[in-house]
């Protein structure tokens, strides 16, 4: 999905890739290495039904340009990758590899977020095992990588309560260990948040953050129903406000930030293009907009082409895409001194930006 071509994008690639980038939805079973997952499959016999090799698997995992956009083929694979949590190791390995992809790309931030139970039903591992597997690859990247990094837990629409709710207790638990924040994702259109209500509104009251994936493929009046019923904080893509001024108007008024995401919004035909993303007209109306990878190995993208998307394929400019990285320094889930930190780091790297490529007359 990437644009590869012509010397214009190779420039430009180039200085969005040293950019200093913010990260707020990244899905940790969407980030997996398929030189990893090629390893797994061939050490643990994973039953795939086929001479297994990289060319093969990739079509698996990765959603091809060939490959009509469609939002459950999309999230099937989530269900393929559940072969792949095999032991303690992997799943520590998957976990160190996506912080240190994301720092690679530059990303001094990163909200990273998982489904415990999904890592857990796979091999039958107890949700406190994979919690603790996953924040100790996180942990070891952090000491190899300059990255800072935040744990979102994240539980589907239509989840046995009685999961969900431990769930919801273990990222209250390991707050600690750097858990900011709970999730709700899943099939927006076929399964309903309505019995996690009490769920979300105690996870917020014991001081977690929330976020609800809505108004991703399903309508606005999820997005609604996110923010007035659930209490969330973010909304996760949200692109389907666009189609309803009275939801644009409540997350204008409440600053509800959206975390979008725009190579998989085309994978699941939530748009039918970049030309046709709404992004650049839900920034200009004011909303607090941000960039986002979604499932970086799904999609094959980075969150440095992402941003390239946004300038070749959506007309932003610098000046706004600098904007939308603010957005996502005033949205992290952070305390107020440590968003401070994080906005004057990102300044001064991105003043040394503009200085090596004379870029003040081309703004």
């Amino acid at each position: 999905m990437r644009l590869r071509r012509g010397p214009v994008a190779h420039v430009w690639r180039s200085m969005l890739h040293r950019l200093p980038k913010v990260d707020l939805h990244r899905h940790l079973e969407g980030s997996l290495r398929l030189s990893t997952l090629m390893e797994i499959a061939r050490r643990h016999s994973i039953p795939l039904e086929l001479h297994l090799g990289t060319a093969e698997l990739e079509p698996l995992i990765r959603f091809t340009v060939s490959e009509a956009a469609d939002f459950h083929r999309f999230l099937a694979r989530f269900r393929l990758l559940r072969l792949f949590y095999t032991s303690e190791e992997a799943i520590r390995r998957m976990a160190y590899e996506a912080v240190a992809d994301a720092a690679l790309d530059h990303v001094r931030y990163l909200e990273l977020r998982f489904n415990p139970a999904a890592l857990a039903q796979a091999q039958g591992f107890q949700l406190e095992e994979v919690i603790e597997w996953v924040l100790e690859g996180v942990e070891q990247a952090l000491h190899e990588f300059d990255i800072q990094v935040r744990m979102i837990l994240t539980i589907v629409r239509g989840e046995d309560p009685e999961l969900a709710w431990q769930i919801a207790r273990l990222a209250v638990a390991y707050r600690s260990r750097g858990v900011v924040a709970l999730d709700l994702a899943g099939d927006e259109l076929q399964a309903s948040a309505r019995d996690l209500v009490p769920i979300f509104r105690w996870a917020r009251e014991q001081g977690l953050f929330l976020t609800v994936h809505a108004g991703e493929v399903g309508p606005p009046a999820n997005i609604r129903h996110a923010i007035l019923i659930m209490g969330a904080h973010r909304i996760g893509h949200g692109i389907q406000a666009i189609h309803d001024v009275e939801v644009l108007r409540l997350l204008h008024e409440r600053n509800i930030p959206l975390e979008i995401c725009p190579t998989s919004n085309l994978q699941t035909g939530a748009v039918a293009g970049f030309h046709y993303h709404p992004l650049p007209d839900l920034y200009r109306l004011g909303l607090k907009v941000t960039l986002n990878t979604d499932d970086p190995s799904i999609s094959d993208t980075t969150l440095t082409d992402e941003y390239l998307f946004a300038m070749a394929g959506m007309g932003l400019q610098w000046k706004d895409l600098l904007r939308i990285l603010e957005n996502a320094v005033e949205a992290a889930f952070l305390g107020p001194e440590e968003r401070q930190a994080l906005a004057q780091r990102l300044r001064k790297e991105i003043q040394s930006i503009e200085q090596s490529w004379h870029l003040g007359e081309g703004r």
